[in-house]
């Protein structure tokens, strides 16, 4: 063959070990990582907790904080994954020199250390800010349903809870009954014992299976007693809103005794749905409805979302489905975490409630925050239709108000901007960062799992910002 090839030896040796520069091109974001983990982030939260000085050295924090970072960019977020990706991904391998962390270390880390990792959210903003990427002029605050790491299927109602723990109590009593004759004859009746276990049998399988019995009926107790705290903390607040209401309309002095005395009263009666549910694998998670119409074990993720580059300025997760209760709590934390109020909040229907158009009212009086709030929601070709002309009527509700104060044409530019600047944000995390099911359990878990996605998403804007630049040079 006349052809000639470039030279090609798979068997050959290098003469020189390569250096990790000649791995990963410029520009490329395990390089933005690494400079990140080794030249801004502040990992003293994490260092403080290893003072134990004895036994084999665990791998350093720089190393696991890098690769949990670029891991959750770039949507790589189990522990095994990870530990793969650190055997044939040049990226991962570029971040880790060469090393490989077991899944079990990762896994550890991350569990141990999930404050500190959460806490890179609040510093993601900040380097945002001196970045001048949040302005802080239009927010938009939205939520969406993350999948809990457990199955609906392991739920179960109060009601059946009821019926179950009765069954399995019985049943524990026949095998105590039996466990305890058998004990007392043990010495005498051999053959009995081969009869009831076998040739082979234990006299410990009985009380193996006597313990496994004892040990769901202590699951389904504790599944109980959660849903009777739930129902008496509902009950209790909502008594207390309602006698607060009625001291408001009769004109006299606050009388809290009486606001803590009526709910004790509540909550000593409240009983209760019999299709009230907690689930045996994660008891803080709840069966929510998403947006695609379908139930599942969820949280409830919240966030608020700056316009100029799509920055997250608040994350936090509960575990109520209803959006309503988080409008002010949120916009309060956006403007703690910011230093600064947002000039407009736009808001979907899920936070339309009456006292949130109060709070709305009142926050731009003090605050200056013009909140644009949904009243319901459109069909799909549906137009808002305009503002009526003409004053508006003072018997007007503040739910009027707003509607008409959405219809009018500065309302309507205004709301047309909220899809376009938190939907994006969600699909991205839920896309790129592979976020749609959560990995940690309990609602701690979730929350420090969430804020460390949304503090990801920030760095991936500042890198994709700092492209041209580089991270040093923006930050001085």
């Amino acid at each position: 063959m006349d052809k000639r090839f470039r030279a090609f030896d798979p068997h050959q040796a290098l003469l020189l070990p390569p250096s990790l520069d000649d791995w990963l091109p410029e520009g490329h974001l395990a390089r933005f990582v690494a400079d990140l983990v080794d030249d801004v982030l502040d990992l003293g939260p994490i260092l403080a907790g290893y003072t134990e000085k004895r036994g084999f050295p665990p791998h350093d924090p720089r190393l696991m904080v890098r690769l949990l970072i670029y891991g959750y960019t770039t949507g790589v977020r189990p522990s095994r994954a990870i530990e793969r990706k650190c055997a044939d991904d040049v990226a991962f391998r570029f971040l880790a020199v060469g090393q490989a962390p077991d899944f079990r270390s990762v896994s550890r880390f991350r569990r141990r250390h999930l404050d500190a990792l959460a806490d890179l959210f609040t510093r993601s903003l900040h380097l945002a800010q001196k970045l001048g990427m949040d302005k802080m002029g239009r927010v938009a605050l939205d939520g969406t349903k993350l999948q809990a790491s457990a199955s609906r299927h392991k739920a179960m109602s109060y009601g059946r809870l009821v019926d179950k723990e009765e069954r399995v109590e019985a049943e524990i009593a026949e095998l105590e009954s039996m466990a305890a004759a058998l004990l007392a004859d043990a010495e005498s009746s051999d053959a009995a014992e081969d009869r009831l276990f076998g040739i082979d049998g234990k006299e410990t399988d009985l009380p193996a299976e006597l313990d496994r019995r004892e040990k769901r009926l202590a699951r389904m107790q504790a599944a109980r007693a959660q849903i009777e705290a739930e129902a008496a903390d509902k009950a209790r607040a909502h008594a207390e809103e309602k006698e607060r209401r009625r001291q408001e309309r009769g004109g006299g002095a606050d009388d809290e005794p009486a606001v803590t005395e009526a709910g004790h009263k509540a909550a000593a009666k409240a009983r209760p749905k019999p299709k009230a549910q907690a689930n045996f694998t994660d008891p803080d998670s709840r069966i929510m409805k998403n947006g695609a119409g379908a139930y599942s074990q969820a949280y409830n993720a919240q966030a608020v979302v700056g316009e100029a580059h799509q920055v997250i300025t608040t994350a936090n997760v509960t575990t109520n489905a209803s959006d309503a209760l988080n409008y002010t709590t949120m916009l309060d934390q956006c403007a703690a975490n910011t230093g600064i109020h947002p000039r407009q909040a736009l808001v979907d229907a899920g936070y339309c409630s009456e006292t949130n158009l109060e709070a709305a009212k009142e926050r731009q009086l003090t605050c200056g925050i013009d909140t644009f709030m949904a009243n319901g929601r459109l069909a799909h070709d549906e137009q808002v239709p305009p503002a009526p002309r003409g004053r508006i009527p003072k018997n007007a509700t503040l739910k009027e108000r707003m509607a008409r104060k959405l219809r009018t044409k500065p309302g309507r530019n205004a709301y047309s901007r909220r899809k376009a600047i938190v939907e994006p944000v969600f699909g991205q995390i839920m896309t790129c960062e592979n976020g749609r099911r959560l990995m940690l359990r309990g609602e701690d878990g979730a929350r420090g799992e969430w804020r460390l996605l949304a503090a990801c998403h920030n760095l991936l804007k500042i890198f994709r910002h700092t492209a041209t630049t580089g991270l040093a040079a923006a930050t001085g």
